[in-house]
């Protein structure tokens, strides 16, 4: 049986083989296309206001920042943070904080990674992130 399994593994071919986009829910499309454009400083790729959506690019994902309501579904903030990728947090949030930017707490070392957590204008969670000790994998 455990043949099989592992036969099966080595043939099926991977269905998922990457995310090409996160949903951050707004109620204000304009406003959450400057903050994820002029304050975090993403590169907007799309902007089509009678659709309800921008793209914001982070160089491996793409952030769909959408209108849910106006596109009849139900708004619900992601309380989940996105770990948004920087060289070097504590300068990203001195940036930030000076562009407006509140963060909850100090910021976390994990003994394997800084992180800084903060929302978008809607309450969606994000987080600075940077790892700095190789990443342990399962073996």
């Amino acid at each position: 049986m455990m043949m099989m399994m592992m036969m099966m593994m080595m043939t099926t071919p991977q269905l998922v083989t990457g995310v090409d986009f996160v949903g951050c829910p707004t109620k204000d499309l304009e406003a959450a296309a400057r903050f994820y454009g002029d304050t975090l400083g993403l590169e907007r790729s799309v902007y089509i206001p009678e659709r309800h959506y921008a793209e914001f690019e982070t160089g491996n994902l793409t952030l769909s920042v959408y209108n849910a309501e106006q596109m009849g579904l139900d708004h619900h903030v992601n309380p989940n943070p996105i770990a948004l990728h920087v060289e070097d947090v504590a300068a990203a949030r001195a940036s930030l904080q000076e562009r407006g930017v509140t963060f909850s707490g100090e910021t976390l070392d994990t003994g394997v990674c800084h992180m800084a957590f903060f929302a978008d204008p809607d309450g969606n969670a994000l987080m600075l992130h940077h790892r700095y000790a190789p990443r342990a994998m399962e073996a």
